[in-house]
């Protein structure tokens, strides 16, 4: 096991990773009709060989396996004995800006810890865990779930920790380190940050807040911006606010006051602390890691409450804001968070099962369930990933939030992949840095972890460079006014069957 220290944060200079488009573009893919089933043996070949169905000219590989790494003696991640298909977990993936270097915190009930995994070389090495005494409440030496994870403006790695643990964050000070020659692994617990359920976690464009979330059912969603840039031992701590709401925020999104109650509109972020990070009067101690204190906090502020947020992505909307997303897993929904400045934002409802879904195109069967994750591509198009199957038979999905026009609410779900596994739920799916046509994603718990020789845990590497565009409207057509009431897709020489050629050319812009 490598050695951890929880130390005083030291800061560093690097520029922050930046989205690079706003808005985003009409559907490019031809939208699945039907969630996939899933197959009823763990290590199927499906599992092994093509976990998703997908739209056709989307190809994909598996990169790394619980099974691939252990099999091999030099390479090593995270496996907990006696937890089962829960034994590796690995989660919310992080790129470093080369994109060679993919970070996988493990989401296990104690023991956690961060695997590395190198592209180019094709091997993992863990990084490091926990000595496994949070089994017996000690939580001095050990992690619980870690589940977020981002890279940093100073090139540090931010993690933290979600159902297990204390609802602690983690700097993860040298994430290049080479421990196979035995430099030792910098971690340090970020005292700064309100102690909650943590699943999303995102920067700001400019590198000066940093977004995350509680993941509950009566969660509310956190910004923290650090006294000086890239040091993130002292700082603010805000939680958002619908000014429209009268509910109960201690209680349920759902649940007596809150049936009915106003959670969008405009908002302000009400302050926890002041710059220096102390608690202000009348505010709980949002640092108390026994009962996760920001969630008390965020109480006494009046912070909205949602029904389990879980991920965050952070773009900008065609008239030029940052905008935040959300996932509220528990609401079948997706919201989208404008900032206005001076503290202010606009928070709307971008996706739910009311949203048409394949709008102009085949319908799908598909109904969007428990959304968890959010993903990003360099256009500014949001993909939303399923937390679990629908069913025991019904696979997990991927949908893409159509949102032409940029104003932070989507046009149309479109049913993107579908995970066929057993027992696994995809995760950690982020776009690849260095080639924005590529995207990661994990199969996560599935049952074949817990058998021997099972696959486990697996990295995929999907690519859109071949994707088959669908067809589109001309307006020249002596239909096109009755079809294109029908679909919101016409044809010009700015088309999105050039998806790809938008991808390349505007991440070309960026270097």
């Amino acid at each position: 096991m490598n050695h951890f220290a929880l130390k005083t944060i030291v800061t560093g200079v690097a520029l922050a990773i930046a989205q690079l488009a706003s808005a985003g573009t009409d559907v490019f893919f031809n939208p699945l009709t039907q969630s996939t089933a899933v197959a009823q043996i763990p290590n199927h070949i499906n599992e092994l060989n093509s976990p998703w169905q997908v739209p056709a000219g989307v190809s994909y590989k598996n990169l790394t396996s619980l099974h691939e790494i252990e099999a091999d003696a030099s390479q090593s991640t995270i496996r907990v004995p006696g937890l089962g298909s829960g034994a590796s977990m690995t989660d919310m993936n992080a790129f470093d800006p080369s994109g060679r270097y993919i970070f996988m915190p493990h989401e296990t009930r104690f023991g956690a810890g961060v695997t590395r995994y190198d592209m180019m070389t094709d091997r993992a090495v863990n990084l490091f865990k926990g000595d496994m005494n949070g089994a017996h409440g000690d939580w001095s030496g050990d992690f619980g779930a870690l589940d977020p994870a981002t890279w940093s403006p100073t090139n540090t790695l931010l993690v933290a920790e979600e159902w297990s643990g204390q609802g602690r964050m983690f700097e993860v000070m040298n994430p290049m380190a080479d421990v196979a020659a035995g430099e030792t692994v910098e971690v340090h617990e970020l005292n700064s940050i309100p102690n909650v359920s943590h699943e999303g976690l995102r920067f700001n464009h400019a590198g000066t807040a940093l977004y995350f979330v509680d993941e509950n059912k009566s969660g509310s969603i956190y910004k923290f911006v650090p006294s000086i840039r890239g040091d993130y031992s002292k700082g603010q701590s805000f939680v958002l606010a619908v000014d429209a709401f009268d509910g109960d925020a201690s209680i349920n999104w759902n649940k007596g006051a809150n049936i009915g109650a106003v959670r969008t509109g405009m908002a302000s972020w009400t302050p926890l602390t002041d710059a220096d990070g102390i608690t202000l009067p009348g505010i709980s101690d949002p640092f108390d890691n026994v009962s996760r204190g920001g969630r008390a906090a965020a109480n006494d502020a009046n912070g909205t409450p949602f029904g389990r947020p879980e991920d965050v992505e952070v773009g900008y909307l065609a008239n030029g804001n940052e905008v935040l997303y959300f996932n509220a897993t528990s609401e079948q929904s997706v919201y989208s968070v404008e900032e206005m400045g001076d503290g202010t934002a606009m928070v709307r409802l971008s996706a739910s099962r009311a949203t048409p879904t394949n709008l102009g195109y085949a319908p799908t069967t598909g109904t969007i369930s428990s959304p968890d994750n959010l993903a990003q591509d360099v256009l500014g198009n949001i993909y939303v990933v399923e937390d679990k199957p629908n069913s025991d038979t019904i696979g997990g999905d991927v949908w893409f939030l159509r949102d032409v026009n940029g104003d932070g609410v989507a046009e149309s779900l479109d049913h993107f992949m579908s995970l066929q596994a057993r027992g696994a739920e995809n995760t950690g799916m982020i776009f690849n840095p260095a080639n924005p046509s590529q995207f990661i994603i994990n199969v996560q718990h599935p049952e074949s972890t817990g058998m021997a020789d099972g696959q486990g845990d697996a990295l995929w590497l999907i690519d859109l460079k071949d994707v088959v565009a669908p067809p589109c409207l001309d307006k020249e057509d002596d239909d096109y006014r009755h079809r294109a009431r029908h679909s919101v897709r016409t044809c010009s020489d700015s088309d999105d069957s050039n998806f790809i050629r938008k991808l390349l050319k505007t991440a070309k812009k960026g270097h």
